[in-house]
């Protein structure tokens, strides 16, 4: 039996936001679209950092100094850098970094040219799906 990779379980397509991208904007995307998180790219498309709900919140009622959201964008509240995997990562590799990185998701790129344009997500959800198969 051949080895699962990320794009046998990975969560297809990505919602994206700029750095520059308000918080509350953000947020709002997050609610309409009924995603924990949003990839923040650059212009060129690239995957720079993860914005997410556990973020929104921490900086919203646990963070003193950002308690007022005006004027800040995504990249003040992003993880970065992106941790990425591609679709023929194993899924037993991706688990690792997981566990690793001590993070919910992981960023599935495309690389080409020397760009990381995110194809994908592979979250902790996605695999909680396939636990009980061999």
């Amino acid at each position: 039996m051949d080895e699962k990779t990320v794009r046998d379980w990975m969560h297809r397509g990505v919602v994206t936001c700029h750095p520059e991208t308000p918080v509350e904007e953000v947020a709002q995307t997050m609610d309409a679209q009924n995603i924990s998180a949003l990839v923040v790219v650059n212009d060129a498309g690239d995957a720079l950092g993860v914005i997410s709900r556990t973020d929104l919140v921490n900086s919203r009622f646990i963070q003193p100094y950002f308690r007022h959201w005006h004027g800040m964008g995504a990249e003040h509240l992003m993880t970065k850098p992106v941790v990425s995997v591609t679709a023929e990562t194993t899924i037993r590799q991706a688990v690792l970094l997981l566990n690793e990185k001590h993070i919910h998701r992981l960023v599935v790129v495309e690389r080409v040219d020397g760009h990381s344009k995110p194809i994908g997500i592979l979250s902790v959800t996605d695999l909680a799906k396939h636990v009980g198969e061999n």
